[in-house]
């Protein structure tokens, strides 16, 4: 659903484990999981813009449902630790704004 805010995805997610008696994970098993996400990402854009193709009947992914499974994980690790992704999100664009200010050659408006 178009329009959904980190927030609304946030919630929605917990709605989605919150239904298992297991939950989240750990943190150490959440940041295994987002590294295993990470490497089927790699995987997926190395085939895609690499020099290494798929192998013969090698499963069909998409950067797409990589990055997917990237921001489900991450959700869920925020979720866990109490962690506002919105606010997360707010501080480090203001890090970036204020630490590279100048740091790229800015396009010029007409």
């Amino acid at each position: 659903m178009a329009g959904k805010t980190l927030s609304d995805i946030q919630q929605e997610v917990h709605e989605y484990i919150s239904q298992f008696k297991e939950g989240y994970f750990k943190p150490l098993s959440m940041l295994a999981r987002m590294t295993e996400e990470v490497g089927e990402l790699a995987r997926e854009v190395n085939h895609l813009y690499g020099e290494k193709p798929k192998k013969p009947g090698e499963k069909e992914n998409t950067v797409s449902g990589e990055l997917g499974d990237i921001l489900f994980i991450v959700v869920c690790f925020a979720n866990s630790l109490g962690i506002s992704l919105e606010e997360a999100f707010d501080e480090v664009m203001q890090k970036y704004r204020t630490r590279d200010a100048n740091r790229w050659t800015r396009i010029e408006k007409p």
